[in-house]
Order: C-alpha cells, then structure tokens, then sequence
C-alpha cells in the first residue's frame, strides 16, 4: 500500500462537466476508449487515483468525475488512520444520503445522478472514440455501473462491492439499486450475448452482501463473473473490516488475490475495449 499522504492530481486534466442541471469537476488521463472510475465513500483517495492510473497505464482514458468527499485527500494521513478514514466517510457519506442524486434505501430505483454519468460516458465515448464506454463503481457507487449499461454504449461495467440498496432487511439484500426498466434493457442486453459484467467482493462483507451476488447471477445468468476473494487475503493495514477490493484492501504484489483481482479486472477492459 502506498504511504499515506493527499495526492494533488496534478497528472490529470481537471475540466468541468456539465449535463441535465448539474455540474462538476471531472479529472481525465491517458488516451483511448474511455473508462469511467466512480469512486467510493470518502471520495476520489489517493488508491482510488492510483487505480484510474493504472487504467490509463493499461491504453484507455481514465475518466474520474467528483461524486462527494475531497478530491485528493487522504484520509489515513491522520494521527490515527482508522479514524481519520472513518471520520473522512462520515463526512462524505452523511450530504450524499440526504442528497436527492443518490438512492440509498429503496429498492428497483436507480439513483438520479445515473443520468449525468450517462451523460458523461456518451461524451466521452464521441471524444475518446473505441468500440464503447467501459465503467467501475465502488461501494456507494458499485451499482451505478450497472445503471449505467442501459446505454448501449456502456460495454464493460465493473461492479466492485457494490453497496447499494443498505442490507437492513432481505429484500434489500437481494437487488440493487438499479429501476427495473434499467434492470431489464441490461438483462435483455446480456442474453442476447451483447453485455457481461464483472462483481468483486470479500465473502464476508456484510456492505456486499453475498444474497445480492447470487440474485445478479440468477438475473443476468452467465454473463455475470462473480469473484469472491476470502477475507484474509485483504491487506491486513486496511481500515475497518474487508471491504474494499481494489483499493484499501489490495495488497499490490504479483500473486496476491487482491492483485490477481485488479488484473482480471484490467484484463477485462483491455479485452472489451482494446479487441486486437
């Protein structure tokens, strides 16, 4: 894991994107289809970058658009990093589930804000050119990847421990917050041979629950790869239990499953929208 401190983002374009009533800052890098990197709670951190830097370092355009939280900031460069990292995902997550851009409890809804990331994919699949728009979420955002894939032009969405709806009861458990209009274009999408979609999670995230993995394979059937990495192969420096997959928990050394997990997912996008 790299050593806690803010990333500037200096290595990125900053622009402004502004679509259906809403604007704000987008951080762009590389060259090639784009791939549109949705951070999760507390926002755009250092490994959340260093992920979008490897996507680009792989031949496509990381495009990483501000969410919620401080662009940059690191919360484990506080004295305690546990707390800061805990104290950093209060502070973003408290405005964005009163936020009327995200759907955090109900369930077959898309979130509003799905329609400005759309929005977002479609210009930048015209400015960037390829085959499609390739897409991750993470956490909060996990689901909004597959939201997004209503869109034929979303060809490669990544749903890493997707975290909406909150599991505070089984129905919750088993769907995701995807509108079931939404949820039906991309079923139709995948038996037709058309889209696959990728899910990460620990096995014992009770924020992912393992219910929702099994209710999207027997949505989606074969078209869905689930990879469900054991608890203990996390990186044990982590704040709070197994949770994130591809950036606290991933330990960045060849052989290990987290890293195996970030190759798959590269070698996803590199084969949906890098063909030859």
């Amino acid at each position: 894991m790299r050593p806690p401190g803010n990333d500037a983002l200096t290595d990125f374009d900053r622009l402004e994107f502004t679509a259906h009533g809403r604007s704000a800052p987008v951080y762009r890098l590389g060259t090639g289809p784009a791939v549109v990197v949705m951070s999760e709670m507390p926002g755009i951190t250092p490994r959340v970058a260093d992920f979008a830097r490897a996507v680009a370092a792989l031949g496509c355009t990381a495009v990483v658009p501000h969410l919620f939280g401080r662009d940059g900031h690191d919360p484990r460069a506080s004295r305690v990093p546990a707390a800061g990292f805990a104290a950093s995902a209060v502070r973003a997550m408290v405005p964005a589930c009163i936020s009327s851009e995200f759907t955090v409890l109900a369930t077959d809804r898309s979130s509003p804000i799905v329609t400005w990331l759309r929005a977002l994919a479609a210009e930048e699949h015209e400015r960037c050119g390829g085959p499609g728009v390739g897409a991750i979420g993470m956490c909060f955002t996990g689901g909004f990847a597959l939201a997004m894939a209503a869109d034929d032009r979303l060809i490669a969405p990544v749903l890493s421990q997707p975290s909406l709806p909150f599991a505070v009861t089984p129905s919750r458990v088993r769907s995701i917050d995807v509108d079931t209009d939404d949820l039906r274009t991309v079923e139709n999408r995948c038996a037709r041979g058309d889209l696959r979609v990728l899910g990460l999670r620990f096995q014992g995230d009770r924020m992912s629950p393992s219910g929702r993995f099994a209710w999207l394979k027997e949505r989606l059937g074969d078209a869905f790869t689930a990879v469900e990495l054991p608890d203990a192969s996390a990186n044990p420096d982590a704040p709070g239990p197994p949770h994130s997959v591809l950036t606290e928990g991933l330990i960045d050394r060849p052989g290990e499953p987290t890293r195996e997990a970030l190759d798959q997912v590269l070698a996803f996008f590199r084969e949906r929208l890098l063909p030859g």
